[in-house]
């Protein structure tokens, strides 16, 4: 008899929850958005106000929100009593790349997300078919990933004719000839004291023999 009383309970409960106003979205919270407008993600939600909180698909609102190109990742979930919390995860550009149209910018995962100035400090990418899927693009990325802030924030170009052939060009007009993507941490150790003599070009693609001249 006590466990029918509490299978009762259970289900007029659950009833409640999602036939009544009780426990329904009186509020929305937004985390993570720091250059996209809370109003905006709001709307691309589009979970209405008093919407009983179980009857909210989160897996759809989070696809919608997803889908606003700056969003890297997003997640909705219910805290009861009333509130529906969206966290997203932003894209941050890591290169741009000029085009006719402008100056599009480029996440770590080589997303084209958005035309917009690029951040101080963000460099130059040059390739010829730049963007998601392209292993050239993928392996200039792969350079850039692998290099300490000392060496990376002195980039000022990444140009990858192919996977195999990625030089760098420095703020100060000095040319690292990078090669390929393997022993790309050595590369990058070498690099930092080999900057310190006097030259043009610095070519560590055999890191072990590196030169300058």
């Amino acid at each position: 008899m006590t466990g029918l009383i509490g299978v009762v309970v259970v289900v007029a409960l659950g009833l409640v929850a999602w036939f009544t106003p009780l426990l329904s979205v009186r509020s929305t919270d937004v985390a993570g958005a720091t250059t996209i407008p809370e109003e905006q993600i709001r709307q691309v939600l589009a979970v209405p106000q008093g919407q009983p909180l179980l009857r909210v698909d989160t897996v759809a609102a989070a696809q919608r929100v997803a889908a606003i190109p700056k969003v890297a990742t997003a997640r909705v979930q219910r805290m009861y009593p009333s509130t529906i919390r969206v966290t997203v995860t932003e894209r941050v550009p890591v290169v741009f790349v000029d085009t006719p149209d402008g100056t599009h910018l480029l996440d770590a995962d080589a997303v084209d997300y958005e035309i917009a100035p690029p951040p101080p400090g963000v460099p130059r990418l040059v390739t010829d078919t730049p963007g998601w899927g392209d292993p050239s693009t993928a392996a200039a990325l792969e350079v850039l990933e692998s290099m300490p802030p000392q060496l990376r924030g002195q980039v000022g170009e990444v140009a990858a004719k192919s996977i195999s052939d990625i030089s760098v060009t420095l703020l100060d007009g000095r040319v690292v000839v990078w090669g390929g993507t393997e022993k790309s941490e050595r590369k990058a150790a070498v690099t930092l004291p080999l900057l310190t003599q006097p030259g043009q070009t610095y070519d560590v693609s055999s890191p072990d023999l590196p030169t300058v001249r």
